[in-house]
């Protein structure tokens, strides 16, 4: 038997803190995701300075900053992409610091790319299908013995229906036996924030979703995006357009140089002159 097991256990009595304890006390209720003093150097270059944030359970918080402030670091590193020269990051009490993005993905963080990333030569149903978690029919044994097949059928049919729930949701249902690869850029956009919908996520962070979208789809998925809001879902967005942000972000996080510069809401960013003066003038 490991000594581990029984070592934890004095420490536990005597009152010290296990590591999920510890790692809720940076995580408040309330707040499902905080980053604290993230680091990240890329040789000689250091990309996230020290940056120190939260996001509030079921708001939608804005990211900016100029080219090169760090938020798309930041993001890599929160998603797991990149590992931190040092800081953490924790989601829902737990210390997620440098997991692999899978295993971050199934905490229930998930993300969205700037570039949809869709599986071109499967249709718009058959993607949605593949995104939820922890299939039984991903088991060979499950998939062909007659005693175990019933439960992956059952399975299979449940989301099927909540697939195409999810696809009429996006106003894109029509599109369901459609090959991916011929979706336009901003029905890709919507693919893929319905098949985000498919993990089960408790918290999104978008990365430019409206890159490339034409007005009207933006309006649709900005729309869908405060329908999940309103019903609890928490969102991190990263987007160059300010009229987004400020027009539609309860709370904005600004970053330069890598750190957090300011943080407020639309009003007082806006008049932040230190966030001006970091958009060299630009109109915000």
């Amino acid at each position: 038997m490991s000594d581990t097991g029984p070592a934890q256990r004095p420490q536990a009595e005597q009152g010290t803190d296990s590591e999920v304890e510890a790692a809720a006390r940076h995580t408040p209720r309330g707040l499902p995701l905080r980053v604290e003093n993230l680091r990240k150097e890329f040789g000689g270059i250091t990309a996230v300075d020290g940056a120190t944030f939260a996001v509030e359970a079921g708001s939608l918080t804005g990211l900016i900053g100029p080219n090169g402030a760090g938020k798309s670091t930041t993001f890599n590193c929160i998603a797991g992409v990149h590992t931190p020269t040092a800081g953490h990051v924790y989601f829902q009490g737990e210390d997620i610091t440098g997991l692999r993005p899978d295993r971050i993905a199934n905490r229930g963080l998930v993300r969205t790319f700037q570039i949809a990333r869709e599986l071109h030569d499967m249709t718009v149903l058959e993607n949605m299908m593949l995104a939820p978690r922890g299939q039984v029919g991903e088991s060979l044994a499950r998939s062909v013995l007659p005693g175990l097949r019933g439960t992956v059928v059952e399975q299979e049919r449940d989301l099927y229906e909540r697939a195409w729930e999810t696809l009429e949701f996006f106003e894109i249902d029509h599109l369901a036996f459609e090959f991916a690869g011929n979706l336009s850029g901003g029905q890709r956009k919507l693919l893929e924030m319905a098949r985000v919908l498919m993990t089960d996520p408790q918290m999104v962070l978008l990365d430019e979703p409206l890159a490339g979208v034409n007005p009207t789809l933006e309006k649709k998925l900005l729309e869908r995006i405060h329908d999940l809001r309103e019903e609890g879902y928490t969102f991190l967005l990263v987007e160059h357009d300010m009229d987004v942000i400020m027009n539609n972000c309860e709370h904005i996080i600004v970053m330069h140089q890598g750190k957090v510069l300011a943080e407020g809401e639309a009003t007082d960013i806006k008049n932040d002159d230190r966030v001006v003066d970091a958009y060299l003038g630009e109109t915000i």
